[in-house]
């Protein structure tokens, strides 16, 4: 993980520290969208995976999907079958 993106996931880190405890386990997609967040920064850096990791998490409310939906890239069996 770049520096860059290690710094831009420290939000993330501490929200499944402190945060995650207390609001539940209630993610539509799997994985999770901070585990998502987390591969994404690490997969395509700072840039390109906050803006993953941003549309993910808008995407997470009870009028959008749900189901499995990795990380572009990280399934190319997936990725292959949903034309990524």
């Amino acid at each position: 993980m770049t520096p860059l993106a290690r710094l831009v996931a420290l939000p993330v880190r501490a929200y499944r520290l402190l945060l995650s405890p207390w609001v539940g386990h209630g993610c539509r997609y799997q994985p999770t969208c901070s585990a998502y967040a987390l591969e994404a920064l690490d997969r395509h850096g700072a840039l390109k995976g906050s803006w993953l990791a941003a549309r993910r998490v808008l995407c997470c409310n009870p009028w959008g999907g749900s189901g499995y939906d990795p990380v572009p890239g990280a399934d190319p069996e997936h990725d292959r079958h949903c034309g990524r």
